[in-house]
Order: structure tokens, then C-alpha cells, then sequence
């Protein structure tokens, strides 16, 4: 898709009724749905974090959206791909300034580039009790990426027609840090698979999407 097209259609996303958890149930295991669906409130002890949905024209003028590929550590999201993001800090304004920040560290494009589409829904993780409050953003200018060494093994680029090609919705077989085995609804885009919260927050995305494009 055209860049200018989607930048045209930034105010349109801002209006949209968030789908929330209905486009998140599309996206998650069955048992990861009937926990969600059986948890009343976030727990008090969550873990706040920010992530952002950036999208920018590509080298071809075309609308991509980012995603970072993590780098192997001790926890449940090693290795997984996801959105530029992180935990909220003590000196964090909200968890606006805490997307904005990380996205800055962990991809090296200023918050000052990133102009804010909309807050999505918000989406408990329970294996790692992280309550995550998503971001979509746009940069108007193609960013000149820097990944962090220490947290990013690789930028993930994907156009967004990808993003809204149905052919490229998937289930898959995983061994998770929860269950072995596992049926779960992903993405496959070419060699990259996107699954779990990130799938979850993706398909929000892709369904607010849908309604315009």
C-alpha cells in the first residue's frame, strides 16, 4: 500500500471503535482464551509495560510496520518476535512515554519522529504477568533504524499489505513456556512467524485495518 494513502487515513484510525478483545480471542490459544476470559481484573502485582506499532514508508514508499526480533535471554519472550517496547520505569511520564522511550532505545528512531495514531487495548500476559498497553504509531519519514545490540537480534520489516493478506494467517504446533505441543493461531509472514500477545495485539491492528483499506 501507498504510504501516502495510509497517512491520508490516520485521522479515520483515530475514530474507529476498538475491536479489544474479540479481535484478541482470534489470535490465542483456546486454553489462553479461557483463562482470559475467566480472569476478572489484571492482577495488582502485573508488571506494566508500553509497546509500539510503527509504521513508516519503506525504501520502496510503500507502509511497513516494525517488529523486532528478541534476542535469547531467561525468560518467557527469548527469541520471539514482537513490538519495540518495554517495562514502565519510575521515571516514565505514562505508558506512552514508555513506547516512545523504548522504541528510541531499542530501535534508535526519536520519539520526536513518532507521531501517535491511537492507544489500542490493553492485554494481559499471563506467563510473564505483564499488563501491556499497546501504541500504533507513524514516522512520515523513512527512520534510519539502529538496533540495540544488547536486546534486538534483528528489525523485522513487514508491508502492510502483508499484514492484511489472509493468506498469511496460520496455526502452528509450539512448545511454549506454558504447554508442549500447543495448537496456536499465528502470522507467517515468508519465514517469520508471529504469534502469542503479539499476534493478539497484530490482529487488533489488522482488524481496525480491515475497516478502511
Amino acid at each position: 500500500m501507498n504510504f501516502k494513502d495510509f497517512a491520508n487515513s490516520v485521522p479515520k484510525i483515530k475514530n474507529l471503535p476498538l475491536p479489544g478483545q474479540q479481535a484478541h480471542f482470534q489470535m490465542a490459544p483456546e486454553m489462553r482464551v479461557r483463562e482470559l476470559e475467566h480472569l476478572r481484573k489484571i492482577p495488582e502485582n502485573a508488571r506494566e509495560a508500553g509497546v509500539m506499532a510503527l509504521f513508516y514508508p519503506g525504501a520502496d514508499r510503500l507502509t511497513h510496520l516494525l517488529f523486532i526480533l528478541r534476542k535469547s535471554y531467561p525468560g518467557v519472550h527469548s527469541d520471539q518476535i514482537g513490538f519495540p517496547g518495554g517495562r514502565l520505569e519510575a521515571s516514565d511520564r505514562d505508558l506512552l512515554h514508555t513506547a516512545l522511550r523504548e522504541t528510541e532505545e531499542e530501535v534508535g528512531v526519536p520519539a520526536a519522529m513518532v507521531e501517535t495514531i491511537r492507544s489500542l487495548s490493553p492485554l494481559y500476559i499471563p506467563p510473564s504477568n505483564f499488563a501491556v498497553s499497546p501504541f500504533m504509531g507513524i514516522s512520515r519519514e523513512t527512520p534510519s533504524f539502529v538496533p540495540q545490540e544488547s536486546e534486538v537480534a534483528a528489525l523485522i520489516e513487514i508491508p502492510l499489505k502483508d499484514i492484511l493478506d489472509s493468506g498469511n494467517l496460520t496455526t502452528e504446533s509450539l512448545n511454549t513456556s506454558y504447554a508442549k505441543n500447543i495448537e496456536v493461531p499465528a502470522f507467517l509472514f515468508r519465514e517469520h512467524l508471529v504469534w502469542g500477545a503479539t499476534a493478539m495485539m497484530l490482529n487488533e491492528i489488522r482488524t481496525l485495518l480491515k475497516e478502511i483499506f
